[in-house]
């Protein structure tokens, strides 16, 4: 019960965290571009229009993919109430890449924007 637990609050952690971390992008944009903390690519940090650009369309596509993921992680728990430590070990495993695999596909799919609406020296197309 308690390994079953700690491998809940584990496994949300992710969705949390993009939830958390998308709506801080999406609606407080860092002011100046740097390389310390915000969505830094070499294409979103050209210039200041897909800096922000990137943090918008990157901190949206996280809150609501961070949202989608929670309730799936929730219900795939739900069966395995009182399984072993081991079955929980690795559906924790299997859950973690999964949602791995969406927080990647967030950065693809947000380079892809950035490349459709920008040349590639920054100015909008």
């Amino acid at each position: 019960m308690c390994f079953w637990l700690f491998m809940l609050i584990c496994d949300l952690l992710v969705p949390i965290i993009m939830i958390v971390g998308g709506r801080i992008m999406w609606k407080h944009c860092p002011k100046h571009i740097n390389g310390i903390y915000g969505y830094r690519t070499t294409r979103s940090m050209k210039n200041m229009d897909t800096w922000k650009f990137a943090h918008d369309y990157a901190g949206k596509l996280w809150w609501k993919v961070g949202i989608g993921m929670l309730g799936p992680t929730l219900l795939m728990h739900i069966p395995f109430y009182g399984a072993s430590d081991n079955t929980m070990g690795i559906l924790s495993i299997i859950i973690t890449v999964i949602q791995l695999l969406f927080l990647i596909g967030s950065i693809l799919s947000t380079e892809k924007a950035l490349k459709c609406n920008f040349n590639q020296d920054g100015t909008r197309q």
